[in-house]
């Protein structure tokens, strides 16, 4: 998660915040930039669109039903979800090229 460095005069101590999550209800991709510091109960956050509204936030991981709706890390959620990342299609694409 993310940590915020909190100094009082001489004394500095950090504090783990949890996971950073963009929020937002919107049918603009570049509207959706507000943020939120999830709960300790969201291990998650999401990002899925359903007939041109996209909704962002955090979630439960055993609650995200949704293929790809859902990834571990702070603001992880920054991009609507289009499926396999580009790096395992690319190292499948060269596994199965390397057996034709």
């Amino acid at each position: 998660g993310v940590f915020k460095t909190m100094c009082d005069s001489i004394l500095c101590f950090c504090v783990a915040c949890g996971l950073t999550c963009f929020t937002c209800v919107t049918t603009n991709r570049l509207s959706c930039t507000g943020l939120t510091v999830c709960s300790s109960s969201s291990d998650s956050c999401f990002s899925i669109e359903v007939a041109g509204l996209i909704t962002k936030g955090c979630k439960k991981r055993f609650l995200c039903l949704i293929p790809n709706s859902c990834c571990e890390g702070d603001l992880c959620n920054s991009a609507i979800p289009t499926g396999p990342s580009v790096v395992l299609l690319l190292v499948s694409s060269a596994i199965i090229t390397l057996f034709l």
